[in-house]
């Protein structure tokens, strides 16, 4: 019996079989699908031949992926110009409505729309479902002739012997929980590379063990993350208006965090509603998932809702941290984009196209070191258009206004990045840039906090846990190792328990994590893995990043439909 990186153990190695590609792509979201089509079509263009695969831990392409989603086609427009014709499902509903609320208990305030600059006006952006788009760019990659492989979580990183990246390898299936080998089971397979992208989205696991091996965040502030849940409801015709995009502020949130909703007017008579809190509060009773369940009870939006039914749910950790927290992105072998990295702008809650940039960036860098012969070497090329980029360039306009909210609160705070935003946006550089702190240092002790006033859900507008994970689609095999795993299993009931009542028990959005036997005096921590939406949420939020969130066997997880 030999110990996996993980921490957890197989009983025999398998010899794996390899495959060799130009560039490997870990994660098909908007980011590692343009990378995908920007590769091919230079390579079509040039007349040469190169090749490209992308893993998906997701059943299909579009099922692991959950935004709101309000889409700026800068990036799209760039990447496939034709893209509105060519039956691309984004471009059923253009923004033609933009509202901001500031709420209170049972009031709202619109702000006109005059008081941000242009860029916060959502003019000349879509709305509809990022998965479904991913799908649409997954078929556009493939008739280039990229190799897509859902199903296959990459689980390992592969060096070679100079310690550059050499590739992935996917994760064994097949394996019992207990760590031995199932009637059914199959060894990873290894991928090789000249170039392999890290494209995993948010907290991305082997994003996780690559920053530290080549130092990328020695340089930048630590990643701060949010909670996005999400709702996708069938409305009544009268309440429907087509492209019309809410943010709302303030209620029901109070000074121990911060955060806000959204709710999106999108094609067929759906709305897709969320609420996003920010990692960084400071009350341990805080559940991110009941603040959702709260907001939909205000007025404004209940009325929204109305006569509606619910049909989808899910949850996502975002990257709140902005420039300051993006790392160096390309190291020996391989390089980092999309959120992995880091790239959404904050005020506008827009990083699809950011995300694709920094796709595309990567992919001319790549195809331009494989085509004069180079591999597994530094893709200085990549960081330097970065540098060199709008993406930069809007990333540093916004890079103050989430730590002003976090350190002055939500009206100053909001006051203050305004005023930022303005003198960016008019040319006047702001001479500071403001410092993150990690969100699992944020939490006081729960002895000195209040217990928030959560609705007791009713079924038709308000709903707990289980039943929304019912709706998420979410399975996972169950006779397999556990993927969400304790370094110490002692501190959730000895350290975690007294201190903070075991927060997992009310962030988790999917109700992974219970205190059992507390009443009778034996308390226990159980870990439901089957539950699990993959949020992310845990390996951020735990106060001794005591919880490590690895790859479950390929395929698991939530299946979203139309998120």
């Amino acid at each position: 019996m030999i110990p996996r990186g993980d921490g957890r153990k197989v009983f025999a190695v398998s010899e794996r079989e390899s495959m060799p590609y130009d560039v490997v792509i870990v994660g098909a979201g908007p980011a590692g699908l343009s990378a995908a089509i920007r590769l091919k079509q230079l390579t079509n263009d040039a007349g040469s031949e190169l090749s490209v695969c992308i893993l998906e831990k997701g059943s299909e392409v579009g099922a692991h992926i959950l935004s709101g989603a309000v889409i700026d086609p800068k990036s799209l427009d760039e990447l496939l110009p034709e893209w509105r014709t060519q039956g691309c499902p984004l471009a059923e509903v253009p923004v033609n409505d933009n509202q901001h609320w500031v709420l209170t208990k049972a009031k709202k305030f619109a702000l006109p729309e005059f008081i941000s600059p242009g860029f916060m006006h959502n003019k000349g952006t879509y709305t509809g479902s990022l998965g479904n788009l991913c799908r649409w760019l997954a078929e556009q990659a493939e008739g280039l002739g990229v190799e897509i492989f859902p199903g296959f979580p990459a689980a390992e990183i592969l060096y070679n012997e100079d310690g550059s990246v050499k590739g992935v390898a996917t994760g064994d299936m097949g394996v019992a929980r207990d760590g031995s080998h199932k009637g059914d089971y199959a060894p990873g397979l290894e991928l090789h590379a000249k170039y392999t992208f890290f494209a995993e989205g948010v907290r991305g696991h082997l994003t996780k063990m690559i920053k530290p091996q080549f130092a990328l965040d020695a340089d930048c502030e630590p990643q701060v993350y949010g909670l996005g849940v999400k709702e996708l409801w069938d409305i009544k015709p009268e309440n429907h208006a087509e492209g019309r995009v809410i943010h709302t502020q303030g209620w029901p949130l109070d000074e121990n965090a911060n955060g806000g909703g959204f709710l999106y007017h999108q094609a067929n008579g759906q709305v897709a509603l969320g609420f996003v809190t920010w990692l960084n509060y400071r009350n341990p009773h805080i559940s991110p998932f009941q603040e959702m369940q709260k907001w939909k009870t205000h007025p404004e939006i209940a009325k929204i809702l109305k006569g509606g039914k619910r049909v989808s749910y899910g949850a996502r950790a975002i990257s709140d941290g902005g420039l300051q927290s993006v790392p160096k992105l390309a190291f020996p072998g391989g390089a980092l984009i999309g959120d992995t990295a880091g790239f959404l702008n904050v005020p506008r809650i827009k990083g699809t196209h950011t995300a694709m940039k920094s796709g595309m960036m990567a992919a001319e860098a790549a195809f331009a070191a494989v085509t004069a012969g180079r591999s597994s070497d530094t893709l200085d090329a990549y960081q330097a258009a970065f540098d060199d980029s709008w993406v930069k360039k809007e990333l540093s306009v916004v890079r103050n206004v989430l730590p002003l909210v976090e350190k002055y609160g939500d009206l100053a705070g909001t006051l203050l990045s305004g005023i930022t935003m303005w003198l960016e946006t008019l040319k006047i550089k702001v001479p500071f840039t403001m410092k993150h702190h990690p969100d699992n240092e944020s939490l006081y002790r729960a002895d000195i906090m209040p217990k928030p006033d959560y609705p007791k859900p009713d079924g038709v507008l308000t709903f707990d846990r289980l039943s929304s994970v019912f709706v998420s689609n979410t399975n996972h095999e169950e006779d397999q190792p556990v993927h969400l795993q304790l370094k110490d299993p002692s501190i959730p009931v000895a350290y975690n328990l007294p201190l903070y009542d075991e927060p997992a028990q009310r962030y988790c959005p999917a109700g992974v994590y219970e205190i059992v036997g507390e009443a009778e005096g034996d308390p226990k921590f159980v870990i439901n893995a089957q539950n699990c939406v993959h949020c992310k949420t845990c390996d951020i939020k735990d106060p001794t990043q005591n919880i490590n969130w690895v790859t479950p066997e390929g395929g698991g997880g939530p299946n979203y439909p139309n998120m």
